[in-house]
């Protein structure tokens, strides 16, 4: 007889410890697409600040083409937020854009003849 007297106590602790759940997902569902919105849209470029041999275009549609996501350089190589500023030094020494722009997986960043396939005056 005392198994049913608990029965009503396990199924309140049990309808709590689904709705606990429900909401973490639907917290974690808002976080996922807060993200995304702060996020690049496929197809669009990325402008960084004019530097010496003119602004640098960043072009996510010339990189997923070569079969790369996001999340390839994002966050390993690249910080998720905006602002900033990347060096030549830091790239040439294998950073940044220079993790594979390194002459072996993708054009040498610091070959002179390849400045204009990023610097756009």
């Amino acid at each position: 007889m005392r198994s049913k007297e608990l029965l009503p106590h396990a199924r309140e602790k049990a309808e709590k410890y689904v709705k606990v759940v429900a909401a973490a997902l639907a917290v974690l569902v808002i976080c996922l697409f807060a993200v995304s919105a702060m996020a690049v849209p496929p197809g669009k470029t990325v402008e960084f600040p004019d530097g010496a041999m003119g602004k640098v275009i960043f072009d996510g549609k010339v990189h997923a083409d070569k079969g790369l996501k996001c999340n390839d350089c994002h966050t390993k190589i690249f910080p998720m937020k905006k602002g900033g500023t990347i060096a030549m030094a830091d790239i040439n020494a294998g950073k940044f854009c220079g993790a594979c722009h390194n002459g072996t997986r993708a054009f040498a960043a610091k070959d002179a003849a390849n400045c204009t396939r990023c610097h756009k005056k």
